[in-house]
């Protein structure tokens, strides 16, 4: 029967199981190119496909350029389709995602690769730190993410930073600079996400007087004002096609050229991307260029969910509560042990981001404000109850500000992130709507 698997994750890993290792894996081709080859993991993940990129190249036809990729860890080995063109399909049952057992067989086009566990153990490469920047945690999953950072801060070399919207990868990209050689100098952020795309070329590369109606005068772009430093690359998996080979070019030649210019430019930055997508499945969409990945997944690390690691979720509260700067005596009922426990058994879909947004209201209403979506009533209850105690004028705005913020999200979500069409569902202008968006730091 073929259809969509979704499998129960099992709980928890193993009594006397270091937290700190993976059990090993093996894949063997079965059919395709180089029937019998063995290929052995020697962490906790590998991606398929007919990419050279790829840890296991299937050189066929039928198999994706990233096809899926194999992850294990306390839940099980687990295996993902990257929205590959022929699917993947598990012993038999076509999935998105599912569960592996020793001896599952993948069939990826037409290859096919058994999956099996290796008696023995791979250790992660873990940070004995417990903060990176701005980033904090002590679970497995932050600490491996830890010590993938300290290596990026100590060479030049592009790193991608993948992860879910709110995960903290602005910060981490901060932290990289501030950790290298290039911290006296420029650290630039582009967001690609909240500029219009006929605007972001000039915001990269800058733009020669009267090279387009409006430019009255030259523009230096990101890449030369941040000679000798950093530019940061947000959400790079929203820029169009026909910007990504002048990007590249960047990346391979470390030249850029102004909008209207003859003349190339050298420029010496460094650069770190970002994206909540996985731009392995863009690429198979044919959506981002594979040569475009391939030279800016020179490192590649994904900072873990909030779901990943609950452990972490005390150590980041107490962080962000520490920012607000609020009065100890307000902050008394949001260190409990008995709220720390409801904030870990929340799902937190938008992670940091979300969590420092609950907090803050909590601070306004002085109460642990509910956290399901059924409690909404009360919530609103409670809202309208605590806005009466402020002064109109505030009480004005910071309801204006939740109107607006749930507005765009939910705009944006009806019309699956593409701005001009939430726009012109809202009958406003896109620029302004983009500068609500940036108000409200949402991404599309």
């Amino acid at each position: 029967m073929e259809g969509d698997l979704h499998v129960t994750r099992p709980h928890g890993p193993r009594r006397g199981i270091d937290p700190a290792t993976v059990r090993r894996f093996r894949l063997t081709i079965v059919e395709g190119p180089q029937p019998g080859r063995v290929w052995e993991s020697g962490a906790d993940r590998c991606s398929l496909g007919s990419h050279a990129l790829n840890d296991l190249v299937l050189d066929d036809e039928t198999v994706s350029r990233f096809h899926c990729e194999v992850r294990i860890g306390k839940d099980g080995a687990w295996v993902k389709d990257l929205d590959s063109l022929n699917g993947v399909v598990v012993d038999g049952v076509q999935v998105r995602e599912g569960a592996l057992r020793g001896g599952s067989v993948l069939r990826l086009g037409r290859a096919s690769v058994r999956f099996d566990f290796s008696a023995e153990r791979n250790k992660l490469a873990l940070s004995e730190a417990t903060r990176f920047g701005s980033l904090v945690g002590t679970s497995v999953a932050m600490r491996a993410c830890f010590a993938r950072l300290e290596r990026a801060a100590t060479t030049d070399v592009t790193v991608l930073l993948e992860g879910e919207t709110g995960t903290g990868k602005s910060q981490a990209a901060q932290a990289i600079h501030q950790a290298g050689a290039r911290r006296d100098k420029p650290f630039l952020i582009v967001d690609c996400g909240a500029i219009p795309a006929n605007l972001l070329e000039s915001e990269l590369f800058g733009h020669e007087k009267g090279s387009f109606t409006g430019a009255a005068s030259r523009r230096v772009g990101a890449f030369e004002e941040a000679q000798g430093g950093t530019v940061f690359l947000d959400e790079i998996g929203e820029v169009p096609l026909e910007l990504q080979a002048k990007l590249l070019r960047v990346l391979e030649e470390r030249q850029i050229r102004r909008v209207g210019a003859n003349a190339h430019i050298p420029v010496d930055v460094r650069i770190i991307a970002a994206t909540h997508r996985d731009l392995r499945a863009e690429v198979n969409a044919g959506r981002f260029r594979s040569d475009l990945f391939f030279r800016l997944a020179v490192l590649r690390i994904t900072l873990p969910s909030l779901r990943e690691r609950p452990d972490d979720l005390p150590a980041i509260t107490e962080q962000l509560l520490a920012s607000t700067g609020a009065d100890p005596e307000r902050l008394e009922a949001l260190r409990t042990p008995e709220f720390l426990t409801r904030l870990q058994q929340f799902a937190w879909p938008g992670n940091v981001r979300e969590l420092r947004n609950y907090l803050e209201r909590c601070l306004v209403f002085e109460d642990a404000l509910p956290l399901a979506e059924e409690d909404g009533q009360q919530q609103d209850w409670q809202a309208s109850s605590a806005l009466t105690a402020l002064p109109y004028s505030e009480a004005r705005r910071r309801a204006i500000d939740d109107f607006e913020r749930h507005y765009l999200q939910g705009l944006l979500e009806k019309h699956q992130g593409k701005v001009a069409q939430a726009a012109a569902a809202a009958q406003v202008d896109r620029v302004y709507f983009y500068r609500l968006m940036r108000r409200h730091n949402l991404k599309p």
